[in-house]
């Protein structure tokens, strides 16, 4: 039986960092959980909409965790052009993340029609850039769409933008459904969160603190994320989509969607994947098919050894952050908050 796991650290191909002391809470925790690349998300408050708010963000975020390269990414909006695609490209920004008006955290400036932007993917296509999809249509009663088919019904823009710009790289981001799966191809990749290869709707109908969007599907969707990473396709990576959110914020009538499992990202993983015996692809998966996909490296000082051993690990209930008094004081439940894991990050 393996008891020690020798791999690179990880890369977390979609991670939200939130701002203020929420920020300052998670950001240092990065490295605990065996990840030193991130890509990170541009939602914030107001969303991340120019190059220079970017790299302003980037800093702050360098100086949490000087030793993480971070990803920078734009909020696709409609004031975004295609000379600021090029300004974007040449300052080192990654993508742009496109989400659907009002479907998740922050998603009010999000987009209603793609064709609207078709000049932008253009200059995208032509500079490099990777094109993020939060693949979900808003709910729609009068056309039977809601939380569980949301994603299915989107898979008809993808396959729309893929058709129209076929050299343009594309992340359907969290992939929750067989019909994802199915959707990848060698400019179409899929990153797969740590929770959504362990729940099923049953798991989040609810439990607020294992809600998010899009929502954990049905058990043959579970099993087929699930499949993709025991085939071991280079197309579907690791992106965790950690997003955590104030416990009174959850713990309410309209819960917030996110997952909060930063601190800990491989040692869930380790125990999940191990618990499916596809623990031999937790090296290709989570530190090597999403460089290779998005043709990135680590900034030099960045990037480690990691060691995981087989060692019992008890889920904190709860991350604190903030100061005793402060307005902003508040605390964070992570995933699985109060249960074992089986494998433990000593990062070298």
């Amino acid at each position: 039986m393996t008891n020690i796991l020798t791999l690179p650290s990880a890369c977390d191909f979609h991670i939200h960092l939130r701002q203020d002391d929420m920020m300052k809470m998670i950001v240092p925790r990065i490295l605990e959980g065996g990840v030193s690349l991130c890509y990170v998300m541009p939602n914030l408050k107001p969303p991340i909409t120019k190059t220079d708010q970017a790299l302003a963000y980037k800093a702050q975020l360098e100086q949490l965790a000087p030793n993480v390269t971070f990803l920078m990414t734009l909020y696709l909006t409609p004031e975004l052009t295609p000379e600021e695609i090029r300004k974007a490209k040449a300052h080192g920004i990654v993508g742009v993340k496109s989400y659907p008006r009002g479907v998740t955290t922050n998603s009010d400036s999000g987009i209603e029609s793609y064709n609207t932007y078709y000049d932008v993917f253009k200059a995208m296509e032509e500079e490099g850039l990777v094109l993020n999809l939060h693949g979900e249509v808003p709910s729609d009663a009068d056309n039977d769409v809601c939380v569980l088919n949301a994603e299915e019904k989107f898979l008809v823009h993808l396959k729309q933008l893929h058709h129209d710009f076929p050299r343009l790289k594309i992340v359907l981001e969290h992939a929750t459904t067989k019909a994802a799966v199915d959707m990848a191809s060698d400019t179409i990749g899929c990153t797969i969160t740590v929770h959504h290869l362990q729940l099923t709707v049953d798991d989040w109908a609810g439990k607020p603190h294992n809600f998010c969007k899009p929502v954990a599907k049905f058990p043959h969707d579970r099993q087929a994320l699930r499949d993709v990473i025991l085939e071991g396709h280079p197309r579907f990576f690791l992106g965790t989509d950690s997003a955590p959110h104030p416990d009174n914020l959850k713990e309410c009538a309209q819960g917030a969607a996110g997952v909060f499992t930063s601190p800990l990202t491989m040692s869930y993983l380790a125990t999940i994947l191990e618990s499916f015996g596809s623990l031999d692809k937790l090296h290709g998966f989570a530190c090597v098919y999403g460089k290779r996909f998005y043709g990135v490296s680590e900034k030099q000082g960045s990037g480690r050894e990691m060691r995981l051993l087989k060692e019992s690990l008890t889920v904190p209930k709860n991350y604190e952050y903030g100061k005793d008094g402060d307005a902003q004081k508040g605390r964070v439940v992570p995933f699985l908050a109060g249960q074992v894991l089986n494998w433990k990050v000593v990062c070298e």
